[in-house]
């Protein structure tokens, strides 16, 4: 029987000790009863997902967290999205990332405009349409505050964009696009600008008290992504379950089939449950589960170190149990539970420290006989420095 692999990805789980919390992290503080076991059942240790020369970012902690080589795959979160969004990019064609943000003070306030709806974001989006007079760029919505913006007949090889979730709180003046174009993304920022400030949907958040949208943001741009399958590169069948475009369009890249949980949401009202049952329900159908938890991710982004431990307690409740449990009535099997990164609530932003790592199942022996956290992962003294080795070991150990 050939063996069942699962990783379970609880995004920027990783942080630092809180004060709120007498010095323990946020993964210590929570209660994982399951990630704890997964521990001492196998073995624990971190692994550095992001290369040094590389920005802390989710596309390059996700794809080397997948077994592939950032610096060799990676042409930019933009395109990857597009690859979940099945826009077809030409040679030349240029995709960004365009949030909906909010500002203030001539600062970065808040990267997705208090998680504007879809609904509302669509209208803003269209309004920017309907203001841009040019061929040369198409816009594709989304979900949220995260949209997409195609640009032909420009080179943007030479320009600097920043991602606003890890600016928040810094001047404007500072994190514009900067270089060869960037005029051409600044007048589209400044016409979002004088669009959107009296627009009606911005009057009724503020009269709710939520934050308005100020401009829309480019950033993450890079051209058209290639990566070689999955199944040819290990053998195996794959299948992914998140809400997040990102790690959508890595798994149309590598092959994954997309498994769709209702009321899976990206945020801390997400349906944990579903994608335990999905997951479970994947076992069956394919080698290799991926699930992909956002929750924590967007906590941190939020300085939230409450909503932040309620989320990693969901995830090891109704995901890392039930599937680590479904697991052991196959003959063989494995688990691995990691972060991609941290997003430490202090700094609301992704930073490009090892991650801590749990993995257990046939083959798996025991280094250390602790809990799953940051402190014993390391103290494990099991170390992977180059990311993409990880899926290496845990496929091949």
């Amino acid at each position: 029987m050939s063996t069942k692999y699962v990783i379970i990805v609880p995004d920027g789980a990783a942080d630092n000790p809180q004060e709120c919390f007498d010095g323990q992290t946020v993964i210590e503080a929570a209660d994982t009863p399951n990630m704890d076991k997964i521990a001492t059942d196998g073995r624990q240790g971190v692994c550095q997902t992001v290369p040094n020369s590389m920005p802390a970012g989710s596309d390059v902690a996700m794809m080397s967290l997948l077994g592939y080589d950032p610096k060799t795959c990676y042409t930019g979160r933009a395109p990857i999205e597009a690859a979940a969004q099945e826009i077809k990019l030409a040679p030349d064609d240029w995709v960004f990332r365009c949030n909906l943000v909010t500002t203030a003070d001539e600062r970065m306030v808040d990267h997705s405009a208090g998680h504007i709806s879809t609904k509302e974001a669509v209208t803003l989006i269209q309004e920017l349409v309907n203001a841009t007079d040019s061929d040369s760029i198409k816009f594709h919505t989304g979900v949220s505050y995260r949209h997409l913006a195609v640009i032909s007949g420009l080179d943007f090889s030479k320009v600097t964009t920043q991602p606003p979730h890890d600016f928040i709180g810094e001047k404007l003046s500072k994190i514009l696009p900067k270089g060869k174009q960037a005029d051409f993304l600044n007048h589209l920022i400044a016409k979002s600008v004088q669009l959107f400030a009296d627009h009606p949907i911005n009057k009724v958040r503020s009269d709710l008290g939520e934050n308005p949208v100020s401009s829309a943001w480019f950033w993450g741009q890079g051209q058209k992504a290639c990566m070689e399958r999955f199944e040819k590169k290990h053998g195996l069948s794959g299948a992914v379950i998140t809400a997040v475009d990102l790690v959508r369009g890595l798994a149309k890249l590598i092959g994954f089939d997309l498994i769709s949980v209702d009321g899976a949401t990206g945020y801390l009202d997400t349906n944990f449950a579903g994608k335990g049952e999905a997951a479970i329900e994947a076992m069956d159908n394919y080698d290799f589960v991926f699930v992909h938890i956002e929750a924590p991710d967007e906590a941190g982004h939020s300085g939230s170190a409450e909503h932040k431990k309620e989320a990693i307690e969901h995830i090891d409740r109704f995901i890392v149990g039930p599937v680590y449990e479904a697991l052991q009535t196959y003959d063989q099997y494995r688990i691995l539970v990691m972060p991609d990164h941290p997003t430490p609530v202090a700094e609301r932003c992704h930073i490009g420290e090892p991650v801590p790592f749990a993995m257990a199942g046939n083959g798996i022996k025991g280094i250390l006989n602790k809990p799953y956290c940051e402190r014993n992962s390391f103290e494990s003294g099991f170390e992977i420095q180059n990311g993409p080795d990880l899926m290496e070991y845990f496929l091949k150990i």
